[in-house]
């Protein structure tokens, strides 16, 4: 809304210092300042008002050292994660965007499932919440409307140069350059995506249809779309056991992420390193750096020991940002590796699961691979302290993500 408002100001009075509203990189920062800002804020009196209502975790004693001084601890505090991203998305990014709206429309529609899971653990005292199968149908529905956007909606294109040859060619000029330049392209719709590491970076779903007709591509995009989503939402919501965890795992990401967006956005950057060019994408940086600010400052509470738990409501809309947002810079193929603490959570689970229930099938007793699951778990029944698990993880993110930083230049 402000970028509209000072660009008018611009245009019509020649505000002074109204046109730094057009650049991405001040919108950006300020986007952060206003979400750390809002979380660090109005943290406070969210906590104090869960308080007063009594929403308080219901703790199940698994044995972990520390861990019933935990009940009672308010949750459902991802509600300040979710204001502060979409407050100053809304404040500050431009709301045309087929980018921006569908990241909008996904941290809402997470939110909302994640809120009405917390809503009856707490307030209907049903240690289940949601049940799951509820929760299958809205990722997969989100996953349906973000598969079938991305492939038909028209401004969701990627740029190339056109062969001197090619007829119809759009001339465009980017002002985004040090110096304004006019070059041939052509926009086209592709579904495309970035394979790391290797040296034809370039993999295209319609591969996957070994010989049918291409217009049945959008089955198969929309498909992975959905998997994706539900996969990455869900591991988020495993990672938050203990303090400070997936909000700090988000936030490495989601900066991660930023720096993709903003590289592939420009259309210097992304010729310079070669890499694809997607028109309007850098818009998303706002939004990215918006969500960096909700993690970080949701810190301030939920750092050992936490006065505050996100619930369903803050990890499962994280856990969506992130996978759209990879989606829509084309790096969904990076997830593994970029989410790798997700991953292996959400791994240890399921082979713990699994494990247990065939052994108790084959032997007639449950035998267990790690000593508790999720993997966190593991390590605090070998009694590591809390916060050092949670650095150590911290620090794999780290790594995994300059990896993937690295896929720039190392293919």
């Amino acid at each position: 809304m402000l970028y509209y408002l000072f660009n008018y100001l611009d245009k019509q009075f020649n505000l002074p210092g109204a046109g730094l509203f057009q650049y991405i990189s001040f919108r950006a920062g300020v986007a952060a300042i206003f979400s750390l800002l809002i979380t660090i804020t109005y943290g406070s009196k969210l906590i104090s008002f869960l308080r007063r209502k009594q929403v308080g975790e219901d703790i199940r004693d698994l044995g972990l050292e520390g861990q019933m001084q935990k009940k009672g601890t308010p949750t459902m505090g991802g509600l300040i994660i979710i204001a502060a991203i979409l407050v100053p998305t809304l404040l500050m990014a431009r709301l045309d965007n087929v980018y921006v709206i569908l990241l909008i429309g996904t941290t809402v529609w997470l939110g909302t499932i994640g809120f009405l899971d917390d809503y009856i653990k707490v307030f209907k005292k049903n240690k289940e919440g949601l049940a799951g199968r509820f929760k299958i149908v809205g990722q997969v529905s989100i996953g349906l409307i973000v598969g079938l956007t991305l492939y038909f909606n028209e401004s969701v294109v990627i740029r190339e140069v056109a062969p001197a040859s090619t007829a119809s060619i759009e001339i465009v000029k980017e002002e985004s350059l040090s110096e304004t330049q006019s070059k041939n392209y052509r926009d086209i719709k592709s579904t495309r995506t970035t394979v790391p590491f290797l040296k034809n970076n370039e993999f295209d779903y319609s591969s996957l249809l070994f010989g049918l007709d291409k217009s049945y591509t959008w089955i198969v995009y929309t498909l992975f779309v959905i998997f994706i989503i539900t996969a990455v939402s869900n591991g988020a919501n495993i990672t938050d056991g203990i303090d400070g965890l997936a909000a700090g795992t988000s936030a490495i990401i989601g900066l991660t992420l930023a720096i993709f967006a903003y590289l592939s956005g420009r259309v210097d950057f992304s010729s310079y390193l070669n890499i694809m060019y997607i028109p309007n994408l850098s818009e998303l940086v706002i939004f990215c750096t918006a969500f960096v600010g909700a993690c970080l400052g949701f810190l301030w509470y939920n750092s050992y020991p936490a006065q505050v738990f996100m619930g369903d409501t803050g990890s499962l809309s994280m856990g969506g940002i992130i996978a759209v947002l990879a989606l829509a810079v084309r790096k969904e193929l990076m997830i593994p590796l970029l989410c790798g603490i997700f991953l292996v959570e959400l791994l240890s689970v399921m082979m713990q699961v699994s494990y247990f229930k065939y052994t108790k099938k084959k032997y007639g007793e449950g035998r267990r691979i790690l000593l508790m699951s999720p993997l966190h778990h593991h390590y605090q029944k070998k009694n590591i302290p809390e916060p050092k698990i949670v650095a150590r993880f911290w620090i794999v993110g780290i790594l995994l993500a300059i990896v993937c930083l690295a896929t720039l230049k190392v293919r």
